[in-house]
């Protein structure tokens, strides 16, 4: 078959194999409650929301992944969707390796998407693999700075830290996720970028060391990182938003 009779499929990866200690003691961060269900399936939720996404990997933490199966299978999941859940790594990135080493040989674009931002709209998601589809080799959401931002010389914990300069605010970009990839691309920068200490964190940049292109398109306010227990309070109201609202 060739290239251009090959149908074009996108997976998502979810890394889930964290235990996110910035919320605190118990559950991994994934597995945390969000109007009574977990996060993790909210993030798998928002993926499958798009109807461009034919298979979800979720990666497990190594010894939990029996548990997150019969997570995904206890919810409700559009049944157009295939899911997979395959058991994770030490770091991020050897977690997302994983998820990539797992999809078939059909798939052409992979979405990278953090669990801990299970809010993401599916216009956001659709607008990634938009412009993957279009030749970019890696995208990312993201938004424009509300803040100034200083970069400083960093000291101890509560140590004053002297500031070496003020980046130009209109350059800069907090990037969200789903990261969208084509997928040669992806795999090649996880083979040629060593797992120095904790890992990659932004798939994006791998990418970059490679030298090829990487584009933003426009994240959204909801497609934020719950990290801190203050940020399960902020998405607790933007999922009572969404009931009120569209009926969510």
């Amino acid at each position: 078959m060739s290239d251009q009779s090959r149908p074009y499929r996108t997976a998502a990866v979810i890394p889930a194999a964290g235990r996110g200690v910035r919320l605190g003691p118990g559950a991994p961060k994934a597995l945390r409650a969000l109007s009574g269900t977990p996060m993790l399936i909210h993030a798998v939720r928002a993926m499958a929301a798009s109807r461009s996404v034919s298979l979800v990997v979720v990666v497990a933490p190594a010894d939990g992944a029996p548990e997150v199966k019969n997570l995904l299978d206890e919810h409700a999941l559009p049944e157009r969707t295939d899911y997979l859940v395959v058991p994770g790594g030490d770091t991020r990135q050897e977690s997302v390796g994983l998820g990539l080493a797992a999809l078939p040989e059909d798939i052409s674009a992979v979405l990278v998407h953090d669990a801990a931002r299970p809010l993401v709209p599916v216009d956001t998601v659709d607008a990634v693999i938009e412009a993957v589809r279009d030749g970019a080799p890696a995208v990312v959401p993201a938004l424009p700075l509300a803040d100034t931002v200083k970069e400083v010389e960093p000291g101890a914990p509560g140590d004053p830290e002297p500031v070496l300069g003020t980046p130009v605010r209109a350059r800069l970009r907090a990037v969200q996720t789903p990261q969208g990839f084509d997928r040669d691309t992806l795999v090649r920068a996880h083979e040629s970028v060593a797992v120095d200490g904790d890992g990659a964190t932004d798939d994006a940049g791998m990418v970059e060391q490679l030298g090829a292109p990487v584009v933003v398109v426009p994240g959204h306010e909801e497609a934020f990182k719950v990290t801190r227990p203050l940020d399960l309070v902020l998405a607790e109201a933007v999922l009572a938003r969404r009931r009120a609202n569209d009926g969510f």
